[in-house]
């Protein structure tokens, strides 16, 4: 069951805080997990407020009922990168106070064998999100090119023996398919000629993969853009993120967007005109955890918060 997993918010009163609630606003938690953000959203709206959940994950939607007796809560069984749609039907596009994005995977996807997630328990080769539709990674690395599958382990792993693993894969399922995260992990400890000591061999791999046959950077990009859409006037947008990849897309559109157009030198463009054409005001600077909430939760290390409000 859903319940049998918990889930430590990170950066859980900084993201909150950042986003700073009015008691009567409307506000999104984009990525619902097990509710940690929501329910201290919750906890800082009044009566007229309200909260608008989301995630794809089907244990997550379960996890929410929890929270069907808050008459302020309302959860959708979506990507959030299509939040911008689900809101639109609620003519609720251009209104929202504030939408906070929690990336990447959850401690409960992690900790759930059953989910494929991880590389320390044997459990069925998924790693979806949505279990309910997709193509589940033992179906991808079992009928993949050899390059394609590199291609993925290089670029969203950061893993240098992409090559490596790739071929050991591949050779392996000529004579048995890849079937559990164990198996998948014992061969890449097996291709890799150099461990890192501070990571498992598996760690860099296993995160290209997920990322992969999640489109979860697609998901980035198209969330960031939804968010923006949706957001009124002088809302505020926070982003938790949790590794380079990641932070890197947040990063790189909140820049553009306080910007504005960029133009050469001496060209003929009014400031006025540069400045309308600004869509966000960065808020601080980007907010890491201390040390104190690292040593509580050590899958805290990484993550990183950045926050802009709309123009």
């Amino acid at each position: 069951m859903a319940s049998t997993f918990t889930h430590t918010s990170v950066l859980l009163h900084e993201s909150i805080s950042a986003l700073a609630i009015k008691p009567d606003g409307i506000y999104v938690d984009a990525t619902f997990g097990r509710g940690g953000h929501s329910r201290l959203i919750l906890e800082s709206l009044g009566e007229q407020g309200k909260l608008i959940a989301f995630d794809r994950d089907p244990s997550a939607i379960e996890a929410s009922k929890a929270f069907a007796d808050d008459k302020r809560f309302q959860i959708v069984h979506s990507a959030f990168s299509e939040m911008d749609i689900a809101l639109a039907d609620m003519a609720l596009s251009g209104k929202i106070d504030g939408v906070l994005m929690d990336l990447g995977v959850s401690s409960p996807q992690l900790d759930d064998a059953g989910r494929g997630f991880s590389f320390m328990k044997d459990g069925p080769l998924d790693m979806r999100m949505d279990t309910s539709k997709g193509v589940s990674a033992s179906e991808w690395l079992n009928t993949a090119d050899e390059a394609d599958i590199a291609a993925v382990i290089k670029e969203f792993g950061e893993e240098k023996f992409g090559k490596r693993i790739a071929h050991a894969i591949v050779n392996t399922r000529k004579t048995i398919p890849l079937s559990s995260t164990l198996q998948l992990a014992k061969l890449i400890d097996e291709a890799v000629p150099v461990k890192d000591k501070f990571k498992h061999p598996a760690t860099r791999a296993f995160q290209g993969i997920r990322i992969f046959i999640n489109d979860e950077l697609g998901e980035i990009e198209r969330g960031l853009a939804a968010a923006l859409k949706i957001l009124a006037t002088d809302g505020r947008l926070a982003v938790i993120s949790f590794h380079s990849l990641e932070d890197r897309y947040v990063k790189r559109f909140m820049r553009d967007l306080s910007r504005g157009m960029q133009v050469p030198a001496g060209l003929p463009i009014r400031e006025e005109e540069i400045n309308a054409s600004k869509k966000l005001r960065l808020i601080g600077k980007a907010i890491k955890p201390d040390e104190s909430e690292i040593q509580r939760n050590v899958r805290a290390r990484s993550s990183v918060l950045r926050v802009a409000e709309k123009l």
